[in-house]
This record gives structure tokens, C-alpha cells and sequence, in this order.
């Protein structure tokens, strides 16, 4: 039995979890914010008209000789002491050999077997229960260029009439960390791949070495999963989910091939080693190569590199500039902010602490940051299927719209329309208040006119008020609310109502 024949079936998680130990392995390739490649000068950014960034090196044209660039070095040992890494005296680059339409060399220049940053840990909460995430290893490569296949329905090769090569990015510098074998996790398997990329993620947009953006594809995940036995303690065949781009994604992808595998695994069959697809529009994975071996690339020592050997002073200095380490942050953060435990978890779940912590510097409370990201917004991600750091809009933009509550120019109802014109595109939060005629009425012409419509519509209600029951005075604001399209002032309206109502 093939894993393609079943990839419709899938085990309920729950059937999985009593038959079955998964483990988990995550690749994540990061690519840092240097002014030029990993091996020549060309300009290391996104975007930009196809193949314009491109020399003799990067695009491998014969006498083309590189030179490593000592800020991406910086960057990776930087990165490595973060995740509380060794670092090497001295390493190498090696040649990756495999032919790829978008690597124009055939073959990449990475780091084999002396990686600069290995033996690492970072350690991760995922429901107030904490999970040491070993790192095997952290080591220098560049990236590839980018296929555009054009012509299928699908933006992959099957199906496309031909293919275009962008080789703008090939030569990126990219640092790969790679974990070892996550055990133990049972069900809780999917968060904690979630939990440990979004935590690191955080990690390297503090360190200020790469942009991370999952959906430019700066920071791009593998996920690696095999099963086995129950309480066997032994490794299955693994699969690799290549190119994950979101958080949300990493721990779909994780509880999908759980259940993929089992069912392949419980009729008998055997699990293939390869890679996979991830398909955001449907949630499933489906086939893409069988997964080579370290010997399939051939690899060896890169004969136009030097050895790297960073001193031991030079790796102490960068060790001064780390930032402060996550689980003290976390820590520091709650107590700043007054959150309770269950509050820091869920903020720290939706991947949103550091939003909220932005969001915070930008001038609004804790509370209201977190009810912002937590709330409206969260609902608004899990709608469009997408992480919050991926909503197209700023902390700087929640404080601004928390601003505009509290100075009472709109209301809680009115900032979420604000949030929605500024996620439609339409402007700054100011902007769409103005373009939409969101501000709230406070003006006792207009507000007395509209209390003396609900006093003659609703005679019982007003009765109650005279009578002095005053919280019936509820059902007429609702009215002048209703009346006015929910821009009234809500404190004013009331004051007026008692005020004519004696």
C-alpha cells in the first residue's frame, strides 16, 4: 500500500493518540536582513525586477570566485548562542550537489558536517506545561532562486504550459536550524511545533537578524513526522512537509500527516520517505519527491571557501548583545502587565505577545492590547485563515484605534469598523474614521432630537424612568443607537434622558 492511495483517509486524532508515538522534527531556514548575499555583492532584497540582482557568482558562471560575507557569520553566531548553542572554532562550507532549475551552480553551497552553531535548546510553554526543544544544529547556506510555473490552475509544474526563474534570490544568505527528534509531546504534538516556530520567530525578530516574515517567505518551515508503536521508543519512517508558511499551518500540517500516517500504518501498510506538499486552500499534504540522503548530494568540502574560525572574543562580544532570554522576558512581560496566568497563556498561544507588547510601546494598556489582538483581530485571522502577524495591520494602528476610544471620538462597535476599513486598505485609522463618518455624535442638538423620538415611540419605557427606575433607561439609548447608526454618545444620551424624564 502507497501513502497515495490513502491520503483521503484519515484516522480520528484521538485513535491515533492510543495507538501511536509521533515525533516531530523541525527544519526552519531563516533569511537575514544583510545588505548583500551570502557570497557576493549583489543586493540582498525582496522583491525587485526578475534576475536584476544577479552577478557572475551567484549565478555560478565559470572564474566567478566567492567571498563570505562576515555579517551573515555575525548573524548565525548571533543566533546560535541564542538558542544556547556551541560554537564552532572552525567549520567549513561544503557543496550540496543536486540539479534544480532554480540553483544555476547545481549545487548549493551549505554547511555539512561542521555546521558553526550545534549541541542548542529553547524551551517552550504550550498550555502552561513547558518543552525542551533540542537543537541538533544552525548552519549557513544560501538560498535558491524562485520557479514560477505558469499556464496550470495550480501554480505548480503539473499542468503549466512553461516555467520562469527569478534568480534575484539565489545567493540569499540563510541560516538553517534544525531540531532534533521532538519526542514525548503525544497530543500535544501539533501546538508544540506551533509554539516552538512562533517562539522562534520572536527570537530572531528581537536579535534584528532577519525580517521573519513567514508570508515573503523569510522564515520558512519543514516539518518533519514519523509514528510509532505505542511505547515502543523507537522512530518511524519519516515524511518532510516542505515550506510551511504560517504558523497556524505548521500545527495543521502536523495533525493532518498524524492521522495520514496512521491510517496507512494500522492497514498494514508502510510509510515512504519523502517530501510533501502543504495545501493551504484544503489542509492536506500530498506527494512530492522520495526524500534523498545525505550521500545522494554528494557532498564535500567547498574548495573556493576558507575555513570560518570566529575567536572565542569575538563570539563573547556577541554573546553581550543578545536580547533578554524568552522565558525571562515572558516572565518580566506578565508581571509588567498584570496579566494572570491563564491570560499570559493565551496570549502567548495566539501568537501574539510580542503584537500586544508592541501595541503596548505604542501607548495603549495591556489590557486593552490584549483585547484588540485576542478579540476582533483573532476572530479576523481565523476568518481569513492567516496568523496575526500576517493581518495587514500595525500595533502602531491598534494603539491608534485604542486612542480613539478612549478620547470618545468612536466606540468600542465603531473601532471595530475602523479595524475593518484599515485591514480593507483603506488608510491610517484616522483616515478611515474620516472617509467613513465613523466619529461619534456628541452634539445635544442632534442627540436631543433623536432622545425625544425614542421618549414618543416607547411612552411605557419613559413611564418606568419617571416613576425612578432609571435602568430602564437602557432600552431608549438602545434606540438612540439604533436611531443614529450607533454614533451617538452613549454617556450623553443617558444623561439626557434622565435630564428630560426628570
Amino acid at each position: 500500500m502507497t501513502s497515495a492511495k490513502t491520503d483521503a483517509a484519515l484516522m480520528p486524532y484521538d485513535d491515533v493518540l492510543a495507538a501511536f508515538d509521533p515525533a516531530l522534527g523541525l527544519e526552519v531556514h531563516v533569511e537575514l536582513n544583510t545588505n548583500s548575499k551570502m557570497f557576493c555583492g549583489c543586493p540582498a532584497t525582496f522583491g525587485g525586477e526578475p534576475n536584476a540582482g544577479t552577478c557572475p557568482t551567484c549565478l555560478g558562471l565559470p572564474g566567478a570566485m566567492p567571498v563570505v560575507n562576515g555579517k551573515a557569520v555575525e548573524s548565525a553566531i548571533r543566533i546560535g548562542l541564542a538558542l544556547n548553542c556551541d560554537i564552532a572554532e572552525w567549520c567549513r562550507f561544503a557543496r550540496k550537489n543536486y540539479f534544480y532549475p532554480d540553483m544555476p551552480k547545481n549545487f548549493q553551497t551549505s554547511q555539512y558536517d561542521e555546521p558553526i552553531a550545534f549541541d542548542g535548546y529553547m524551551d517552550v510553554d504550550v498550555d502552561g506545561e513547558t518543552y525542551r526543544v533540542e537543537i541538533e544544529r544552525a548552519h549557513m547556506e544560501e538560498d535558491t532562486g524562485k520557479s514560477l510555473h505558469v499556464g496550470g490552475a495550480t501554480g505548480r509544474i503539473h499542468g503549466a504550459d512553461h516555467s520562469l526563474v527569478d534568480y534575484n534570490r539565489a545567493g540569499i544568505p540563510l541560516i538553517e536550524i534544525v531540531t532534533r527528534p521532538i519526542m514525548g509531546a503525544g497530543a500535544k504534538a501539533p501546538e508544540v511545533a506551533k509554539a516552538y516556530v512562533t517562539q522562534l520567530r520572536e527570537l530572531i525578530v528581537a536579535l534584528g537578524v532577519s525580517e521573519a516574515r513567514m508570508d515573503q517567505g523569510n522564515l520558512r518551515a519543514d516539518v518533519n513526522l514519523s509514528l510509532a508503536p505505542k511505547d515502543s521508543g523507537v522512530l518511524g519512517t519519516r515524511t518532510e512537509t516542505k515550506n510551511v508558511n504560517s504558523f497556524r499551518s505548521v500545527e495543521r500540517a502536523v495533525r493532518y500527516e498524524m492521522q495520514r500516517h496512521a491510517v496507512i500504518l494500522r492497514d498494514g501498510g508502510s510509510i515512504l520517505q519523502e517530501t510533501r506538499h502543504w495545501h493551504e486552500d484544503t489542509g492536506i499534504t500530498t506527494s512530492g519527491r522520495e526524500k534523498s540522503d545525505a550521500e545522494d548530494y554528494r557532498y564535500f568540502p567547498e574548495p573556493d571557501l576558507v575555513p570560518v574560525a570566529p575567536s572565542r572574543e569575538w563570539v563573547e562580544e556577541l554573546r553581550g548583545t543578545l536580547p533578554e532570554n524568552p522565558t525571562v522576558r515572558r516572565a518580566r512581560l506578565q508581571g509588567e502587565w498584570g496579566f494572570s496566568d491563564l491570560d499570559m497563556r493565551d496570549t502567548i498561544g495566539a501568537g501574539a505577545l510580542g503584537l500586544v507588547e508592541e501595541t503596548i510601546a505604542a501607548g495603549a494598556t495591556p489590557q486593552a492590547a490584549r483585547k484588540w489582538w485576542l478579540g476582533e483581530l483573532a476572530r479576523r485571522s481565523n476568518e481569513d485563515g492567516v496568523d496575526l502577524v500576517d493581518l495587514p495591520i500595525t500595533p502602531a494602528d491598534v494603539a491608534r484605534i485604542q486612542a480613539l476610544v478612549d478620547e470618545k471620538t468612536v466606540n468600542d462597535k465603531l473601532a471595530r469598523q475602523v479595524i475593518e476599513g484599515v485591514l480593507a486598505g483603506e488608510g491610517t485609522p484616522d483616515e478611515v474614521v474620516a472617509s467613513r463618518g465613523l466619529a461619534v455624535v456628541s452634539d445635544d442638538g442632534a442627540l436631543g432630537a433623536a432622545v425625544d423620538k425614542a421618549i414618543a415611540e416607547n411612552p411605557d419605557v419613559a413611564d418606568k424612568i419617571r416613576d425612578g427606575k432609571h435602568a430602564a433607561a437602557g432600552a431608549l439609548i438602545g434606540a438612540v443607537m439604533k436611531e443614529m447608526r450607533g454614533q451617538a454618545d452613549a454617556a450623553r444620551v443617558r444623561e439626557l434622558i434622565l435630564e428630560k424624564l426628570g
